[in-house]
């Protein structure tokens, strides 16, 4: 059993609340999320649907005004508001707190770092789902894959956690590529399912072949370029994940309810470092327009 007795989730949207729900299990675990939805959840309970049916009793708040000892703060926001998350919170950690990132992007480590000091500990997960939010208090699973954690002590002390629960996990000494591979993997699911609004598997499509392949081209060289090589068939990997769920990406439920995305950390991200690198980027270029379009749009 983990010695984590205490959870926060620190923006708890449809993967953050699933999270916590399964974590409250063998955990103190706290909700911190928007008003709709976490006086729904403190009414009813958070709901839960699809492969996994539930109603857990979980506490849910919607600001943060203390952090216990000995706490695991799962950060489950989106990229963009990484800062202000931290920025308005930081003040209440203690020097045992452990800050877990769940999150799409390159480098948010150092961002947090940056706001904390360099003695925090701060870990970085990668997670494989497919959850939305459906309504107020209320989530739907389309599936539950692997969450990635680093093979270090911390890392181990949390897969202990979510493994007494039931989460899948995998421990890496591998992180950066992971995070690289993720990041890939997003570029090209995340914004195709949004500019046609269809769900992950209806872009492994012959007519999107040349544009997935330019995609996942750009990123490979720009990665090189930081120093990241990797050692699969990404092409491979991307179209197995893609065509094996049918559920919508989470860049596509933005666009569909007239949300800000992610862009600029995922395509945004590669058009920058290839920029910086003297690498082109013309197919992330365009993606990455036509996604910020859709923004404007909305």
């Amino acid at each position: 059993m983990s010695d984590y007795r205490n959870v926060i989730v620190l923006g708890a949207g449809a993967v953050g609340s699933y999270i916590g729900a399964q974590l409250n299990k063998h955990a103190n675990v706290t909700l911190v999320g928007r008003r709709a939805h976490v006086d729904e959840i403190n009414e009813k309970g958070l709901r839960v649907s699809g492969i996994v049916e539930d109603c857990a009793k979980v506490n849910a708040i919607t600001r943060l005004e203390t952090v216990p000892s000995n706490c695991l703060l799962i950060i489950t926001t989106k990229a963009y508001d990484l800062v202000e998350a931290v920025e308005s919170t930081y003040h209440l950690y203690h020097d045992d707190t452990t800050i877990l990132l769940l999150q799409n992007g390159l480098g948010n480590e150092e961002i947090v770092r940056k706001i904390t000091g360099p003695n925090t500990e701060v870990v970085r997960a990668l997670a494989s789902m497919g959850v939305e939010y459906l309504n107020s208090g209320y989530i739907g699973v389309k599936y539950t894959g692997e969450t990635i954690l680093p093979d270090t002590n911390t890392g181990r002390r949390i897969a202990q956690l979510f493994t007494s629960c039931g989460l899948c996990i995998h421990l890496s000494n591998r992180m950066n590529i992971e995070i690289w591979r993720k990041l890939v993997m997003n570029c090209v699911i995340n914004p195709l399912t949004a500019v046609f609004r269809v769900p992950n598997d209806e872009i492994i499509s012959d007519t999107l072949k040349d544009v997935r392949e330019g995609i996942v081209d750009e990123c490979i060289r720009v990665a090189e370029k930081e120093g990241v090589v990797f050692d699969s068939d990404l092409i491979g990997v991307i179209t197995d994940a893609a065509a094996k769920y049918r559920n919508y990406s989470s860049m596509c439920q933005d666009v569909i309810k007239g949300k800000r995305t992610e862009i600029e950390f995922l395509n945004g991200k590669i058009s920058e470092l290839g920029r910086k690198h003297g690498v082109a980027t013309p197919v992330n270029d365009t993606v990455s327009a036509m996604i910020r379009f859709l923004e404007e749009k909305s």
